[in-house]
């Protein structure tokens, strides 16, 4: 599927697709990490039944999207500006699944007269969030990039950069790699044949350039994001795994007591990858206007 290119204010082109109804309300998608704007959706048929119009795009470095160099979760909220004005849209709702849920937090805080719901699946919380131990609870190979990261940022970028240029060549080398530290819910989900394909085209396509998109999130996590999140003035739907340690649960309790209108939905015997089947339920409730 060939995107639209958005240009942005600073003359970047952001890889833009959509799915579902061209007609009904619209949803912006914000991928994980790493990702794409092809990452696992709803079928069409769903999108269509619920009367959502999915916006997709790839965030800079990822895909067809230029590269921003040092850009905070913040920037998130002016490439949606930017995309949503291309597509002649007012008013619209922001889901972010995994590394998508900071920066659609962002949207949340930094573009209240135009979001009127987020969402934010198995989300991150800020790495100097008070009170927060931020690695407890987390898998090692996550707690390894993102110490690495604190570090030495060259030095984690040239690692990344090779193990990005490895997993384009064959994405399934990175579910291969993430499965001896799954947990049980997660290798269950990750056993079906259909997601693990739709996984590998997102990871496949996420590194077509480079491992710049990769690299950008995870120093972009690691450093301030650039808003507060007592500052998302708007609806927020929170949902997380009890059983996820990529995205430890903590992080989003953590949100839930420092976002002022949001509801956390903790699903116990559920884990990171869960958060797909639970994309259609947040849809749902994001394309709904508020109360």
């Amino acid at each position: 599927m060939q995107p639209r290119l958005v240009k942005t204010a600073d003359c970047r082109r952001l890889a833009v697709q959509t799915f579902g109804n061209p007609a009904g309300r619209p949803v912006f998608l914000l991928h994980g990490t790493p990702g794409s704007r092809l990452g696992p959706t709803p079928r069409s048929t769903v999108l269509y039944n619920l009367g959502v119009h999915l916006i997709a795009f790839d965030r800079p470095g990822y895909g067809g999207s230029d590269r921003l160099h040092g850009r905070q979760v913040a920037a998130a909220a002016a490439d949606v500006r930017a995309v949503a004005d291309d597509l002649g849209l007012e008013r619209f709702a922001v889901v972010g699944r995994s590394g998508g849920g900071p920066h659609a937090l962002a949207c949340g805080a930094l573009l209240p007269e135009r979001v009127h719901r987020v969402a934010a699946l198995v989300c991150l919380a800020p790495h100097d969030g008070e009170g927060l131990d931020w690695y407890a609870g987390m898998t090692a190979a996550n707690v390894r990039d993102y110490r690495a990261a604190e570090r030495d940022h060259l030095r984690i970028a040239a690692t990344m950069a090779q193990r990005a240029r490895r997993i384009r060549d064959d994405p399934a080398t990175l579910l291969a790699g993430l499965r001896q530290e799954l947990s049980g819910p997660d290798r269950v989900m990750i056993s079906d044949a259909g997601l693990r394909r739709e996984l590998q085209r997102n990871y496949r396509e996420a590194f077509r350039q480079n491992g710049d998109g990769w690299i950008d999130d995870v120093l972009a996590f690691t450093t301030s994001w650039g808003f507060k999140t007592q500052d998302v003035t708007t609806p927020t739907w929170l949902w997380h795994g009890a059983d996820d340690m990529w995205s430890p649960v903590e992080h989003s309790r953590w949100l839930a007591a420092h976002i002022p209108d949001a509801t956390l939905f903790l699903e116990p015997g559920a884990a990171h990858f869960a958060s797909f089947r639970v994309l259609t339920a947040a849809l749902k409730w994001a394309a709904a206007e508020p109360d």
